[in-house]
């Protein structure tokens, strides 16, 4: 099972991995841990990452990046439509008005219910998305070891993560095992672009001036211009001295040239640097810390490297900033950590995780008091997250709950509506008062907003009692004059009724997240609420359907074709590749022969048609960049087999060549072995003196032939030219090979038999220090020597006479 965490940046992507020893972020086929947040559409097929970007200049139209905060946004939103003038390619309107794992802390619902769709469409099971300051605060905790214990004072850091296009500000308190946010702050619109974007206005203004170029009517050379001042604005982080800025052939096969030192860079972004300190502070406030209460504060993102930006956040806090962590691989670390902890398939130090959500968001709905509507707060900004929470209604028909952002200047988004929430099937009791109906809302693991599930209290008589016995003080409160109040939100005080709705719901309630918590009265405890009457009446719980219609929202059927989709085009992208690897194979196959043919192969193959195949070749060639451009699959397959019939033939010849003579020698070695082998039996040596003479005499014979065999295949070679094929071939040498061992070398190399002991002018004494004989050791023939004395039933001393 691969548990991976994924940190999609509006830059670069990277994936951290979890494995037996530890997080790894992994490689992509360009052996980069870093891979550019980039698609590239061609007419059949998609270039992704690097492949992309190195397309982003050729293909400006049809290459997509800075998508990220594209998510879950409406196409008439003001940011899309600045955004919109900066892109070189076109957004389209999808059917529900959008535009369209790690997230920023300031995502919101709409966002990050578009975030869950696309991996849901890519695939992949997204156990949780996770605000990318947290991940970091997690990389950063889990594997310190010096934490506060649980009892003692928390210690409080600070995170600064700016990337390319957003600015998130986190504090943290650590004890061991255990991470609580405190407060998150954000600025979603500056970043490493926004610095990139106050250069490329300086030099565009520079070069309309001194080369009289409309940079901005270029897309490409827009596109070139901000390449550049990326680069140099790293190269300021790292330099004072002045640097320059060099473009050939930049417009109108113009050379462009300037240059910039750091202290120009700094007065030039002046305005995005008194941006850096209000979102400290202001965390700072919503945390309620002094300075003196921050133990350190770790920085990561790629805009952070900037110096003036961390003489800022070091100024603010009066105190060295720390950068243990790693800038760009610390959130996909962090998401791969979580991810870990989640998935059963893995053991993690415990460590728990109490995150905020980012908003106050409020509940209304309409009231039939004075016919005016009722609202409430659920839960306000820098609430602990996840977490659930239970609200009473009186009702007496369905009714409506809207969702929204209660402040919606803190959200950087022009609609602050997150959803209507319909409860189905309410009706009054039997006896015509309202009925109570409890809804319980909660934010999950994802920081995702809903209605998690609604039940009605209804009111049962047992058989025998005819009265109406309230269920609760709030409900005779109700009971007695207070009707025009019904539809006002109420505490839910009943511990009998709270216990019975566990009960019936407990199902729908067991969620991922176990911090659900709900909304009681905070004077009394189970001994203030009045005396339960003694009236025979009981309550049930019934659960109520639930229509949800969130703004922005993907439908399930818009998703399933959207994943439909996604499959065409990933075998359509499979398809494509194995084309052009035949097509690759062909123009490979075409190169290589062609200076083979001009060098190793030249003297394997006659003048004549060497040239016909050079012809071949130069054809094959031409026909690649011209009509065999666009051809499918089996047109290239069939075209490589075609120049494989003429060419594997002079392949051949060569290698046939190149091995011959190794293996000759080798099978004449062991000719001469075997040889020297008969030569020594018929010269009477002991070593071969156990050998059969009819075995032997084959084993001579077979040798001989062997040799013949050789000698005629070696005369037979050396008359033909290299032009022509090989008499014997190199696999018909190692089979002659093989045959030989396998024949010969079980006679020759037969063992002798057991030597027996000697019958004459040998001592009892002698004979003990005869060593083991053929390898054999001196206690296994030890049970043969006591099996000849008992057959034999001699004396222990007695020598044994033939």
């Amino acid at each position: 099972m691969s548990v991976v965490g994924i940190d999609l940046g509006f830059l670069n992507c990277y994936i951290g991995v979890a494995r037996s020893g530890g997080i790894e972020t992994i490689a992509n086929e360009y052996s980069d841990r870093c891979t550019p947040a980039c698609i590239s559409l061609g007419s059949k097929t998609r270039a992704i990452g690097n492949a992309a970007k190195s397309q982003i200049v050729t293909n400006v139209k049809n290459t997509l990046h800075g998508f990220k905060k594209l998510h879950g946004r409406a196409f008439e939103d003001p940011y899309i439509q600045a955004e919109r003038a900066k892109l070189p390619y076109e957004l389209q309107k999808m059917p529900n008005g959008s535009v369209g794992v790690k997230v920023p802390s300031f995502f919101t619902d709409a966002e990050r219910r578009s975030v869950m769709a696309a991996a849901q469409i890519a695939g992949l099971n997204c156990l949780k998305l996770m605000n990318e300051t947290t991940a970091v605060a997690l990389a950063y905790g889990i594997y310190k070891q010096d934490l506060p214990a649980l009892e003692e004072k928390p210690r409080n850091v600070v995170f600064v993560d700016m990337g390319h296009s957003a600015y998130q500000v986190s504090i943290c308190a650590f004890n061991k095992g255990k991470l609580k946010v405190l407060a998150t702050t954000f600025d979603p619109f500056v970043g490493g672009r926004n610095f990139d974007e106050a250069l490329v206005d300086y030099f565009s203004e520079e070069f309309r001036t001194k080369y009289k170029l409309n940079v901005k009517e270029n897309p490409r050379a827009l596109l070139r211009l901000y390449q550049e001042c990326e680069k140099l604005k790293k190269l300021m982080s790292a330099n004072a001295s002045d640097l320059p800025l060099n473009i050939e052939c930049f417009m109108n096969d113009l050379d462009v040239s300037s240059k910039m030192n750091r202290a120009q860079f700094e007065q030039l972004c002046a305005p995005l640097l008194s941006r850096v300190e209000p979102p400290l502070r202001a965390a700072m406030d919503q945390a309620k810390l002094q300075r003196e209460d921050i133990y350190s504060i770790e920085i990561v993102g790629g805009a952070t490297r900037i110096p003036a930006v961390k003489e800022q956040i070091s100024n603010f806090f009066c105190k060295e900033i720390s950068t243990t962590l790693n800038a760009d691989e610390a959130v996909a670390r962090g998401c791969a950590l979580q991810c870990a902890i989640l998935s059963p398939a893995f053991k993690v130090r415990e460590f728990s995780i109490t995150d905020v959500v980012p908003y106050s968001v409020t509940l209304r709905w309409k009231s039939s008091y004075e016919e005016g509507t009722g609202e409430c707060e659920v839960f306000s900004k820098n609430h602990a997250a996840p977490f659930s929470k239970v609200i009473t209604f009186h009702k007496k028909e369905p009714f409506d709950l809207e969702a929204y952002y209660t402040h919606p200047h803190e959200v950087p988004y022009p609609d602050s509506r997150i959803g209507r929430f319909t409860i189905q099937n309410v009706g009054p009791q039997h006896d015509g008062d309202n009925s109570k109906v409890k809804v319980k809302v909660r934010v999950n693991i994802h920081g995702l907003f809903s209605v998690a599930n609604a039940s009605i209290i209804e009111k049962q008589n047992i058989e025998g009692d005819h009265n109406d016995t309230p269920m609760d003080t709030e409900s005779s409160s109700k009971n007695q004059g207070k009707d025009d109040e019904l539809d006002k939100m109420q505490v839910d005080q009943d511990e009998g009724i709270q216990k019975n709705q566990a009960e019936q719901q407990n199902q729908a309630d067991e969620e991922t997240e176990n911090a659900g918590t709900e909304t009681k009265a905070a004077s009394g405890d189970k001994q203030d609420h009045p005396a339960q009457p003694k009236a025979k009446a009981k309550v049930k719980s019934i659960d109520l359907p639930i229509q949800a219609s969130l703004y922005r929202q993907l439908g399930q059927d818009l998703i399933n074709c959207y994943i439909e989709n996604e499959g065409k085009m990933m075998m359509q992208d499979k398809l494509e590749k194995e084309r052009n690897d035949a097509k690759n194979a062909v123009e490979e196959y075409v190169y290589d022969f062609r200076d083979k043919l001009c060098g190793v192969f030249e003297k394997f193959i006659t003048e004549e048609d060497s040239n016909k195949l050079t012809l071949m070749l130069e054809d094959t060639e031409n026909w690649l960049y011209e009509d065999g451009e666009d051809q499918p699959k089996q047109v290239y397959m069939d075209k490589l087999q075609e120049l494989r019939k003429f060419g594997q033939p002079i392949q051949e010849r060569y290698m046939e060549h190149e091995e011959r003579p190794k293996v000759l020698n080798e099978l004449g070695k062991k000719i001469q072995l075997l040889m020297k082998a008969v030569e020594a039996y018929k010269n009477k040596d002991e070593k071969y003196d156990h050998l059969d003479p009819a075995e032997m005499e084959k084993v001579e014979k077979y040798i001989s032939e062997a040799m013949n065999w050789l000698n005629s295949k070696m005369n037979a070679q050396n008359k033909l030219s290299l032009t022509q094929d090989p008499v014997v071939k190199v696999a018909e040498i190692l089979t002659k090979s093989k045959e030989l061992d396998s024949f010969c070398n079980p006679i020759i190399y037969k063992p002798k038999p057991k030597i027996e002991p000697p019958n004459d002018g040998q001592s009892k004494a002698n004979g003990e220090h005869n060593g083991p004989v053929n390898g054999q050791s001196g206690t296994e023939t030890k049970p043969e020597a006591a099996k000849d004395n008992s057959q034999q039933t001699k004396p222990p001393g007695e020598m044994e006479v033939d």
